[in-house]
């Protein structure tokens, strides 16, 4: 079932609710007073922040606390006469343990806002008690679509975040526009890969593109064989993937020694050619196109300026999951100054997050919508030499695309979010034989 379109502008304004970022802080860990001064400030803004510091998620979450220190870092951790103080916590990739953390930061800890975590099951799990509890919640990673959509989570924003069919929506698009008719998708058995493949597929079909497959490998494959074979036998125009971390390094190291690399066109989301993944990868990815929000190979000057002071500090290209934390954190400290410092009253404080506006970040500029999901630019990047390794440069940017793409926001909810048998056109699912 198609979608009503509208005018990307029209829809851009509609959707405006300002910007929502994030809050915390890389100083030490320490119990300073959040209570009201006379002044009506809080002499210290605690921030928790829940990443993962242990098991295979480790890498990942290490990158989101090395892009939240780095700006605080960078401009200090008083902010309209405020202390910014940042607690973290280690959820372990584990929706349980990221509640209970969550829990403690709260009754514990004291904290006036939460940060994180990173998977979308722990997202889910946390923004469905925090909201109950009524506390602020910032999520910058977790990309689950229905979390700003159908959900009602007034004090979830997804603040420099994204949703996970956002920066695939007008990919498909593209991809039909550069002449593949038939395409075969791989993705992830669970929400997150069914959501990105969603996005594209649901353009890619609009513009009369046909999916010839769907393979959907569980969380940890090892042996891609199967799937490989699968794709042999379909001989698709070319093949989008969206898959990560260690799945996608095992999936692309088996499509190169089958011989599909350079003889099927891999294309991929978010993820394919992130920075936690590319270097391992290494120069046999060049060329290769994604799409994303982020784009570390940009020539713009807020994403030079944080490439280069990351690389000068972690010795290595920063990831989207460092990217959106940075920008989180300014988003963050922009609440705090237009509160002047008082972040006593949640309601104030979550207004304030939805109503900053950032013109320029290492992402491009972005604002949120009024369900609390950041309309910001998607890029076409493409895998090239950079100074220091390879890197995604944009080749072509989308300005201003909100979770809901083109489409009529009424009629967009009405439908369910996008799952392993609904990919937005209706005939799906397609399972491999």
């Amino acid at each position: 079932m198609r979608f009503i379109h509208k005018r990307r502008n029209a829809l851009a304004t509609a959707t405006i609710g300002g910007l929502a970022l994030l809050i915390t802080a890389c100083a030490p860990n320490q119990s300073g007073s959040s209570a009201p001064s006379a002044a009506g400030k809080t002499n210290t803004m605690k921030i928790g922040v829940l990443r993962v510091a242990t098991g295979p998620l480790a890498a990942n979450g290490k990158e989101m606390a090395d892009g939240w220190n780095l700006y605080w870092e960078q401009n200090g951790t008083t902010v309209g006469g405020t202390k910014v103080e940042s607690i973290f916590q280690d959820t372990a990739g584990d929706p349980a343990i990221a509640l209970n953390k969550a829990n403690q930061l709260v009754t514990n800890s004291k904290v006036n806002m939460l940060v994180g975590p990173l998977s979308a099951a722990e997202g889910l799990a946390v923004a469905d008690a925090m909201n109950r509890q009524k506390v602020v919640t910032v999520m910058p990673i977790v990309s689950a679509d229905n979390l700003t959509q159908r959900l009602d989570y007034p004090t979830i924003v997804r603040l420099a975040g994204w949703t996970s069919s956002q920066t695939t929506h007008p990919f498909g698009e593209y991809v039909y526009d550069q002449g593949y008719k038939k395409v075969l998708t791989i993705g992830y058995d669970f929400a997150f890969g069914y959501e990105g493949v969603a996005g594209f597929v649901n353009t890619f079909t609009d513009k009369g593109g046909t999916i010839s497959k769907q393979l959907w490998p569980p969380l940890g494959t090892q042996d891609y064989s199967t799937y490989i074979a699968s794709i042999q036998q379909d001989k698709p125009d070319a093949v989008f993937a969206f898959l990560s971390g260690a799945d996608q390094l095992r999936f692309f190291k088996a499509y190169k020694e089958f011989g599909l690399l350079g003889k099927i066109p891999l294309l991929g989301g978010e993820t394919t050619t992130d920075q936690s993944v590319l270097q391992g990868m290494g120069e046999n990815a060049l060329g290769l196109v994604t799409s994303g929000h982020f784009a570390e190979g940009s020539d713009d000057p807020a994403t030079r300026e944080f490439v280069d002071a990351y690389y000068k500090k972690y010795h290595k290209y920063p990831s989207y999951y460092a990217a959106n934390m940075y920008t989180a954190a300014r988003g963050v400290a922009e609440a705090i100054k237009s509160l002047k410092g008082d972040v006593s009253n949640k309601d104030a404080l979550v207004k304030a997050l939805k109503g900053v506006n950032l013109t320029s970040t290492p992402m491009g500029p972005e604002k949120v919508d009024e369900h609390g999901n950041p309309i910001f630019n998607v890029y076409v990047r493409k895998v090239e030499k950079g100074p220091h390794g390879v890197w995604n440069v944009p080749i072509k940017t989308y300005p201003d695309v909100s979770q809901f793409w083109t489409y009529n926001i009424e009629e967009f909810l009405k439908h369910p979010v996008y799952s392993k048998t609904y990919q937005g056109n209706g005939v799906w699912p397609n399972p491999m034989p």
